[in-house]
């Protein structure tokens, strides 16, 4: 697959998984501010892995992890739907801090600001 195919298939996924996460019901999803940080499919679209992170921590987004692994079958058919794809990723899903961490260096450099 090309270079560039591949890297419009990543940026469909992720806006496609975007929209999908707005529309969950399961709690553990829908109480918190969550957002895709990154999107990683392999050449052969067997697999993606999805860095999921939250407002409010790590921890907040370990939990959202767990509701989205719960939902994996159901965003899969979503994307599968929305992209027309002949085979669709398993999703893996990832909690990461890059939300939080970036919000304490902007903190740190407005304290130094002042």
């Amino acid at each position: 697959m090309a270079g560039h195919r591949m890297g419009r298939v990543t940026e469909d996924i992720r806006r496609e998984l975007m929209a999908v996460i707005r529309e969950l019901k399961d709690p553990r999803v829908q109480n918190s501010l969550i957002s895709v940080v990154r999107v990683e499919v392999t050449n052969d679209l067997s697999f993606c892995t999805v860095y999921i992170s939250a407002m409010e921590g790590l921890e907040r987004a370990k939990t959202a992890v767990q509701g989205l692994k719960s939902a994996s079958g159901f965003i899969r058919r979503e994307i599968g739907h929305a992209l027309k794809l002949r085979h669709v990723p398993e999703l893996i899903f990832k909690a990461t801090d890059s939300i939080e961490y970036g919000a304490a260096i902007s903190k740190k450099l407005s304290d130094l600001k002042e």
